[in-house]
C-alpha cells in the first residue's frame, strides 16, 4: 500500500471504523512526521463541552502507528508493532480542530535499522502532540511501542 493520506484514510473506514466515525482524518505523512486532524463534534465529545480523552488518543496513537506501518512496509520485513504502555498530558481543553502530530520518524527509523542488525525485539517511545486552532497544546501522548521480527 502506498502511505498517502487517502489511502490510510480509506484503510481506517474499513479496519478502524472508530477512528473513521470520530472524525481521526489523516492530513500529512512525509519524511519527517505524520499529522492528523479531529474536530470536536457531537460524536467524540464528553460531557464538559470538550473532545472525549479516548478520542484525543485515537488521534495520537494513529500519527505513531502509521509512521511505524510504513517502516515495516518499507523494510519489507515482517515485524508485529504492539503498544506496550502510553502516558498522557491534558494541559487544556481540546475544542475546535485540533492537529496531531509525531515529528520523530528518524528515530522509529534508528530503531527498525537496529531490529533488523540485531534481530533482537527493540521498544521505542514515540510522542505525539495535539495542537488547537490557536496554536495551544491541549494533549501530549507518548506510546512505547515493541518491534519484533517475525519469521
Amino acid at each position: 500500500m502506498n502511505f498517502t493520506p487517502t489511502r490510510i484514510n480509506v484503510f481506517n473506514f474499513f479496519k478502524l471504523p472508530s477512528v473513521w466515525w470520530c472524525g481521526i482524518r489523516v492530513t500529512k505523512i512525509d519524511h519527517i512526521s505524520c499529522q492528523v486532524k479531529v474536530v470536536h463534534r457531537w460524536i467524540n465529545q464528553n460531557p464538559f463541552k470538550s473532545m472525549f480523552w479516548a478520542v484525543q488518543g485515537m488521534a495520537a496513537e494513529l500519527t505513531t502507528g502509521v509512521l511505524i506501518m510504513e517502516a515495516i512496509q518499507n523494510s519489507k520485513r515482517k515485524v508485529s508493532m504492539l503498544v506496550l504502555n502510553n502516558r498522557a498530558n491534558f494541559s487544556k481543553k481540546a475544542r475546535g480542530k485540533v492537529l496531531f502530530e509525531c515529528d520523530e520518524k528518524q528515530k522509529l527509523l534508528k530503531a527498525m535499522n537496529q531490529l533488523i542488525k540485531t534481530q533482537q525485539p527493540q521498544t521505542i517511545w514515540l510522542t505525539s502532540k495535539g495542537i488547537d486552532q490557536n496554536g495551544d497544546i491541549v494533549s501530549t501522548f507518548e506510546f512505547e511501542w515493541t518491534l519484533l521480527l517475525k519469521n
